[in-house]
């Protein structure tokens, strides 16, 4: 080889190696108001990871830019036209990246995508189109598993909301099994209806390998509801929602769920599922450790106002104010409001600080399923990371970071 080529390879070759270790080792600085302090910051990330984070001596100013983890939806059924739960939708390599993108832009850098009650061909399908986005470079572990809302709930009309029946059935763990290896072994979350028979051993084998296990859509009464958290049931599914317009004001699923201190509660703080008294009282039994914010937010989300047919026939409607409705059974058919709303709104009813709310819509979340690395505002954890005003109790996302990379910027 002629030397002078030789050695013109052996320069690029320096350049490209020593390049490729500059950016591997770079740092990234951010700077904000640190949710919790109300301290100006610096947060140092270094790959992929938050490295430090140092107090600035330095007015907090008139209009704050707030620093804190992402947001952590461990209930979204779709988003952005692309449904998790049908058979029919954009459920795709590129659709799940177009729905995690616009979540994104939303402050969300952790969500759980939620399959709700279908026939169990469709729901083995889509989870095994989604369980490569678990390990997806491009989705950054924003994925890392799923929540399987249904199909072992209660078939009444009410507690069923808006489920529909014909796919309704018992807990049947070796079927469950089968759609577990579908997902890849990444289903951390199912949601049952504890009365239904057979489901208390169900419970016990979920928890003994280690799915969480959520109590929704049922009629339980406070035995079952009891022996259900003894077999291991962490949380309640959108506590107040998922039940009859009409129940018995003394024996219904709401008061042993609040009574018992060891079950967690998730809440749909979109101002349509819960009513602001409902929120706070929700909110001052349970208090900031056991309590969740969540979105059920559905496919529908980033539509038009009108009427809309669902795979298996019925009608919706979405409202201009946002609600997202079922006419036939008068019952909420989910959100299509995203979770940084119920951020603001939590705030709202409450009165509770912007610590807490953020504490409850990333921190919870992520201890609940034991994802240590993530959402907390400290060293050592990823740097998944939200940048955001707050005005009038509303959540102005600026930035958003996930693993270090920016992955939005508000241009406005």
């Amino acid at each position: 080889m002629n030397k002078i080529i030789r050695t013109k390879i052996y320069v690029a070759f320096a350049f490209f190696f020593l390049f490729g270790i500059a950016e591997m080792n770079a740092q990234q600085v951010i700077e904000g108001i640190h949710y919790h302090t109300g301290q100006p910051v610096r947060v140092t990330i270094k790959n992929g990871m938050i490295e430090n984070i140092i107090t600035l001596d330095k007015p907090v100013g008139q209009n704050p830019v707030y620093i804190s983890p992402g947001f952590f939806d461990n209930q979204v059924n779709g988003f952005a036209g692309v449904s998790f739960a049908f058979g029919d939708s954009d459920l795709t390599p590129e659709g799940i990246e177009k729905a995690t993108s616009e979540l994104w832009k939303k402050g969300v850098t952790t969500y759980l995508p939620t399959l709700t009650t279908n026939s169990i061909d469709v729901l083995t399908t889509n989870f095994k189109i989604l369980s490569k986005a678990v390990n997806d470079q491009n989705l950054l572990g924003s994925i890392p598993g799923f929540h399987l809302e249904g199909p072992y709930i209660n078939p009444e009309d009410g507690f069923r909301g808006a489920h529909p029946k014909q796919f309704v059935k018992l807990p049947d763990w070796n079927e469950f099994l089968k759609l577990y290896e579908a997902s890849g072994k990444n289903i951390l979350q199912v949601t049952l209806s504890p009365e239904m028979e057979g489901a208390l051993d169900f419970i016990s084998k979920c928890s003994q390998n280690g799915i969480t296990v959520a109590l929704g859509h049922h009629n339980a009464d406070m035995k079952t509801i009891t022996a259900a958290i003894d077999r291991g049931a962490k949380i309640a599914t959108h506590l107040g929602n998922g039940a009859a317009n009409t129940i018995n004001r003394h024996r219904n699923p709401f008061w042993p769920q609040l009574a018992d201190d060891r079950l967690n509660i998730s809440i749909i703080c979109d101002s349509f599922h819960l009513l602001p008294e409902q929120i706070r009282v929700f909110y001052k039994v349970k208090g900031v450790e056991k309590t969740i914010i969540t979105s059920d937010v559905t496919h529908y989300a980033a539509l038009e106002p009108g009427e809309y047919k669902t795979s298996t026939g019925e009608t919706i409607e979405l409202t201009k104010d946002g609600m997202l409705r079922l006419p036939a059974q008068n019952v909420l058919y989910g959100s299509a409001s995203p979770i940084t709303k119920g951020v603001g709104y939590v705030m709202q009813v409450t009165g509770c600080t912007l610590a807490d709310a953020v504490q409850m819509a990333s921190t919870n979340p992520a201890r609940l399923y034991n994802l240590t690395d993530r959402g907390l505002l400290e060293p050592g954890k990823r740097a998944d990371i939200v940048l955001f005003t707050l005005e009038d109790f509303q959540v102005n996302i600026q930035e958003t970071w996930v693993k270090g990379k920016k992955v939005y910027e508000n241009s406005k």
